[in-house]
């Protein structure tokens, strides 16, 4: 072969950071070393795979291409790497997860996983749906556990356990004592939602498409906690998923409004790129994830073992 692990590697380093040095440190190899085992590839092989503009590198037509057979061969190769060095077990798991999913879900499921698998390193990252399918469109994630509507052509979506937001407000609020609310009552209140990118605001926005006043928008904020507070403060009504509030609810803290005129109903996705590799640790979490929510009808029913 005219080409080593080593330098389809740090092509793939590459392709992800646009940029030598930025690579370099995300392999913890001298910029140098990896300037040369790039160069090297391309003078190997007679293939150009990057436009070069200044410092920054984009991916060509060809290397394009070549970017998701490399990551597979990489995975792959992990895989053998842990066979022939006598572990039998997994080896590394990154999962991206949005908002909703990953601060009320997605930490028990992977510290159920670790449990079970002690030897496999996992790591978490949370941002908002948008942040999550770029990430994965990228090859910087393995798996994505989403809240909010995707539709890349690479990326492949499973349906995986349905949720719903809800309006909420704070006991002293008038709306608490109603119980519910319709549209024109929802018209004449301070908001506090989530920003623009995050599923939970477009399902909301979807909701409310066909109504025909501009809502009094009070606060845009990036996390579900903050929103919470700020409604229990009484600034302000919001709408997040039922499963972001069920202890709230428990507690008497937040109270449900109901709203019978709008359709708050979305579903969560597990989703990946398709042209990626499964490892077992990808095939292995997610029939966990799905033993976990089996026969589950919404997902604040669901119930998680706790992580000792």
């Amino acid at each position: 072969m005219r080409f080593t692990l080593r330098q389809l590697q740090v092509f793939v380093a590459v392709a992800q950071q646009e940029s030598v040095s930025r690579a370099a440190q995300s392999l913890s190899l001298s910029q140098s070393a990896t300037s040369t085992a790039l160069t090297e590839l391309e003078r190997q092989t007679d293939c150009q795979l990057f436009d070069r503009a200044g410092k920054r590198l984009s991916l060509n037509a060809l290397g394009h291409q070549l970017v998701p057979q490399a990551v597979a061969l990489i995975d792959q190769a992990k895989e053998i790497e842990r066979l022939l060095g006598g572990k039998s077990g997994f080896g590394s798991l990154n999962v991206g997860a949005t908002l909703t999913v990953g601060n009320y879900l997605a930490t028990l499921l992977i510290g159920s996983f670790m449990q079970r698998h002690p030897e496999c390193r996992v790591k978490l990252q949370v941002h908002n749906t948008a942040h999550v399918v770029q990430q994965i469109a990228h090859y910087e994630l393995d798996l994505g556990l989403i809240e909010g509507d995707c539709h890349h052509p690479d990326i492949e979506v499973q349906p995986w356990v349905e949720d719903e937001l809800v309006v909420f407000c704070a006991p002293s609020h008038p709306l608490a004592a109603a119980g519910q609310a319709d549209l024109q009552a929802l018209s004449e209140e301070a908001w506090i939602l989530r920003e623009q990118g995050s599923g939970t605001r477009l399902t909301f926005d979807q909701a409310m498409r066909h109504h025909p006043r501009a809502l009094n928008i009070r606060l845009e904020l990036e996390h579900t906690e903050a929103i919470k507070r700020a409604v229990e403060s009484g600034l302000g009504i919001g709408c997040i998923s039922r499963l972001a509030l069920r202890d709230a609810f428990r507690r008497g803290s937040l109270v449900a409004v109901e709203t019978p005129d709008l359709d708050l109903r979305r579903q969560f996705y597990f989703i990946w790129h398709k042209q990626k590799y499964q490892t077992a640790a990808m095939r292995e979490f997610l029939e966990l994830c799905r033993a976990m929510t089996a026969g589950v009808r919404r997902s604040d029913e669901i119930v998680l073992p706790p992580v000792n």
